[in-house]
């Protein structure tokens, strides 16, 4: 796991490097402001809180989920108020040089309160009020995100939420039911975006919408539509479409070697946008430069961290061992399938990070204390 993990920072700081100091101007800039400086201080911070981490025995950790968890809470409602917006989003908090983005701090304390809450007694797991009670911790910070809008990190929740409910043996009636639920909401999603008039429409925002529409392949152009709505709607439509297929073209172009690296021209001439090609894009640039066998590298060091989890969670002495492992190793294969899935278009386009690749301090240092928790379970599972 460590080796992989140090694999996949070393490509995530090479390819932030080659994505972003792409013209005269950008390797101009003092290296203190440049992208890739700022991801390695970002690396090494977080490794020394994944070492602190592993001092302190998890089951003291957990013992402080809760106060995580509600901490959590009070920056997503904060996030509303003094939050900056980009993008369209509400997403960060700005403390100076850095900018704070609650829903990935969320994300982890989340799975610590839940592993915490569900290792209880396996009798009280069957009793309704106690799922009613895992369904509300769930649902909070889920309506929190999705309401900045960022409907990608709220549905992380989902699987993850699910999976700890089912190793830790909620009864197979509630998830049931759970995903019932679940299955009517998205025939719902895709009925709305495929069929429905404006008037009984969910209330998405403009750009989810836009996504969800490119992703489904329909067109933008609403019925009775005036020629200058038409215009409007198809110049809307091609620009949510230019990244995903310039995403497309960027992974299928690198072949089976790659361009080489720096040597990408979609993100060198700017085709892949530049302000999307070091964070959510990062693994179209991979490809590019280093084709299909950096992109299978770049798979082969995550299914190492993902496999090695889930055999820490089965090895772990107790049943909060067990859900805090399976816990992070659901959140970080969500993270990442759903990146790479949007790259290659088999995911819709979220702002969902590439954990340990993508740039951004939050995402790395939540990342890298994930894979802290996990060591910290497999260094304590005698004890």
């Amino acid at each position: 796991m460590l080796l992989a993990l140090f694999g996949l920072m070393i490509v995530g700081a090479t390819f932030i490097y080659s994505a972003t100091v792409v013209n005269e101007s950008a390797r101009q800039l003092p290296i203190y402001k440049q992208e890739f400086f700022k991801q390695v201080i970002f690396y090494l911070t977080g490794l020394a809180m994944a070492a602190a981490i592993c001092l302190i025995d998890y089951r003291r950790l957990a013992r402080w989920s809760l106060v995580a968890y509600w901490i959590s809470i009070f920056f997503l409602i904060a996030v509303f108020a003094v939050g900056v917006k980009r993008y369209g989003a509400q997403r960060w908090i700005n403390f100076g040089p850095f900018q704070f983005q609650p829903s990935e701090f969320a994300k982890l304390a989340f799975v610590l309160a839940m592993a915490n809450f569900l290792s209880r007694p396996p009798d009280e797991l069957r009793l309704r009020g106690v799922f009613l009670k895992a369904l509300g911790m769930t649902i909070l910070p889920f309506v929190l995100i999705l309401k900045e809008p960022d409907l990608g990190s709220s549905l992380v929740l989902l699987p993850v939420a699910l999976a700890m409910m089912f190793v830790a043996g909620v009864p197979k009636a509630y998830l049931k039911r759970l995903l019932g639920s679940a299955a009517i909401v998205v025939a719902l999603l895709m009925v709305d975006i495929i069929f429905a008039p404006p008037q009984w429409r969910l209330p998405l925002e403009d750009y989810q919408r836009d996504r969800l529409l490119v992703y489904f392949g329909k067109d933008f152009v609403p019925r009775n539509a005036t020629a200058a709505e038409r215009l409007q709607a198809q110049e809307r439509q091609r620009k949510k479409q230019y990244n995903v297929e310039q995403a497309m073209i960027s992974v299928g172009s690198g072949g089976l070697t790659g361009k080489g690296w720096r040597q990408g021209t979609q993100n060198a001439l700017g085709y892949l946008p530049r302000a999307v090609a070091h964070n959510d894009f990062i693994f179209s640039v991979i490809a590019e430069e280093k084709g299909f066998l950096g992109s299978v590298t770049v798979l082969t060091f995550y299914t190492v961290i993902l496999f090695t989890g889930i055999r820490i969670a089965g090895q772990a002495r107790d049943r909060l061992g067990k859900l805090l492992g399976v816990g992070i190793v659901t959140m970080l294969f969500s993270h990442v399938f759903i990146n790479i899935g949007m790259n290659i278009r088999l995911m819709p386009v979220t702002g969902i990070p590439l954990p340990l690749l993508s740039y951004g301090g939050t995402s790395v240092l939540c990342s890298l204390v994930a894979i802290g928790i996990l060591q910290n379970i497999h260094i304590y599972r005698r004890s």
